[in-house]
This record gives C-alpha cells, structure tokens and sequence, in this order.
C-alpha cells in the first residue's frame, strides 16, 4: 500500500540504466531523478526535478534514505544491498527500496515492501515497464490480508500489541480460519483483485462469533475493549480503529 503523495527518486549510476530512467520517469512525473554527473545530459529534457552527484554514489545513500519514501535503483541488487546495509534502521522507519534489473524485465522490492509500500510501488513499475515485479512478503504473494497495515489508507489504526500482531499475521498466511468483524468503518477496505481467501469470515458483530473455533479475531469497531477480553483471548485479537467522522 502506497503512502499517500509518496516522495520517489529514481536512481542511476550508469549510462544504460540512465537511459532506462529517463524512461520511466516519463511516466512518473512527480518523480525525482538522481544520476551521476557525466550521464546528466541524457535526462535534460524531462520535467522531472533532476539532481546529479559527483565522487563515490555510496555518500548518497544516507540523503536518500531520510528524504524519500521509496527510492528506486537501477542499479544490480548485490550492489544495493551492500550500499543500503550500514542504513538500515527498522520497517517502520526505512524507505522502500525497490531495484530494476538491468534489463528492465524485473522490479524487485528489496526493503520495507510491506510496511513501507515498496511492494505496492514496484507492481506500479512492472505494469509501467511491462516487467514482473517479484514479491515475497507472504501476505502479499498469498493476497491475503495484510494484518499490520490494513485499513491504513483508510485512516485505521490498530489496537494490540505486538505479539498480537505477529501471532496473527501468522495465522492469516497459514491459511488458518480467521474471524473478521465489521462493526463500524468503510466496508472497501479489502482492495486486491482476488477473492477474499475462503479462510476469512465475515461477521457484523463480535458476539456472532465462536471464539473456539478460529484461530484469530481482526475486529474493527469503536467499542472499548476491557482488559478481561484482552486477556481471555491471549494472543489472538487485534483491533481496528476507523478514524471518526
């Protein structure tokens, strides 16, 4: 899930991937465009905000990571990787990284991809570049439901602690049954093309639900929840909060 108005830059450190940003940021015009001096006249006439660095690319790396949301390289992955490491602070801090084989045949999220949106923007530029993007984050390759981020382009927020979280995320990849209970907030908060996966059932009411025979409750309501149902319900619950109207 994309953040809202993200900042992007489009990376590149040679001629060839020069050429293939130029391209892309053709189609993304509020996209910033960072290249390396003597490869700055192949970009000159798009309207895209440019920037050009001279001397060693890896002083760049801490600029990019504090002022985007999702910066895009083409660049090779084993490169990325060792240029990103000594940056790299938590999911919910990094940007999303994202890297274009040189080729353009695939997009790859290599960092934040599920937090950060990462995941959500390389599809964007594999349907762009008419690539594939490559996904692992398990929510996201299963299409099922993202537990810690959901509803957050919607003004959710969620309610529960980590472990809840964690434990929960876990059964929803597992194909485990999970109840899911609406009793306040949009109802468009599902947005994948494919079918909810047959393991999410829906209920509108938290008392509908047999608490033994699923295995986790995501549950979106404005009720208060006391410490007691916190507490019988162990790791199983998270809570969902629609932003007041």
């Amino acid at each position: 899930m994309i953040p809202i108005s993200p900042k992007i830059i489009l990376v590149a450190i040679t001629k060839h991937g020069a050429n293939q940003v130029k391209s892309l940021a053709n189609e993304l015009p509020d996209a910033t465009v960072l290249v390396a001096e003597k490869f700055l006249p192949l970009i000159q006439d798009t309207s895209n905000p440019v920037h050009h660095y001279t001397g060693a690319f890896r002083h760049q790396i801490a600029a990019l990571f504090s002022e985007y949301d999702q910066v895009v390289f083409f660049v090779s992955l084993g490169a990325v990787v060792r240029l990103i490491s000594p940056h790299l602070k938590s999911k919910d801090e990094d940007p999303g990284i994202i890297v274009v084989d040189d080729a353009g045949q695939f997009v790859i999220p290599v960092l934040s991809g599920h937090v950060g949106g990462a995941n959500a923007y390389a599809e964007k530029i594999a349907h762009l570049l008419q690539a594939t993007p490559v996904l692992t984050t398990a929510s996201d390759v299963g299409k099922t439901i993202p537990v810690d981020i959901l509803g957050r382009e919607l003004g959710w927020t969620i309610e529960a602690p980590k472990i809840n979280i964690t434990r929960v995320s876990a059964h929803v990849v597992n194909e485990e049954l999970i109840a899911f209970v609406q009793e306040t907030g949009e109802k468009d908060w599902w947005t994948r093309p494919t079918p909810l996966p047959k393991t999410i059932h829906l209920f509108n009411r938290f008392e509908a639900v047999n608490l033994d025979k699923y295995k986790a409750i995501l549950w979106v309501t404005d009720r208060k929840i006391s410490d007691k149902l916190w507490q019988s319900l162990e790791e199983r619950l998270v809570v969902y909060r629609p932003k007041e109207k």
